[in-house]
């Protein structure tokens, strides 16, 4: 074979990296459920969780969309997946700060935790599209 026959080195643009800081600063936000849980800050039940998941959505929105950060709707479903990952974490070394299941006790079966890793990764990529968006708007260039 000549070199007239071997494939060229083409190379295109680059994708960012993803900013696996933003990913696991915006993932910490889960630990709002244990802590406000402890404190008691905003009460129980359902307002409490619609509080703790718009302010998570808003801040992952306004982070990404309003910051420089390249890859948004991948940032933030990998944010999601971590968020996922990390509160269930939380919630099998303290079951009793999370409230689920009681001292030594396991909150749900173990194949819950492929549903709901896909569900977290799911809003973090409607969020991501939401902060793509958010980005588009203001002319950010990635």
């Amino acid at each position: 074979m000549t070199s007239q026959h071997l494939p060229q080195n083409v190379s295109g643009p680059v994708p960012a990296p993803v900013p696996w800081g933003v990913v696991a600063g915006l993932a910490a936000l889960c630990l709002l459920w244990p802590l406000t849980g402890l404190t008691g800050l905003l009460g129980t039940g359902a307002p409490r969780a619609l509080v703790i998941l718009g302010l998570t959505a808003a801040v992952w929105i306004g982070v990404v969309g309003l910051g420089r950060v390249p890859r948004p709707v991948l940032t933030l479903t990998l944010t999601g997946l971590a968020y996922g990952l990390l509160a269930h974490a939380v919630a099998l070394l303290f079951p009793v700060l999370t409230g689920f299941g009681g001292p030594g006790g396991a909150g749900a079966p173990a194949w819950t935790l492929v549903l709901a890793l896909a569900m977290d990764a799911g809003w973090g990529a409607l969020a991501g599209l939401v902060a793509a968006g958010v980005q588009r708007l203001r002319g950010v260039r990635r």
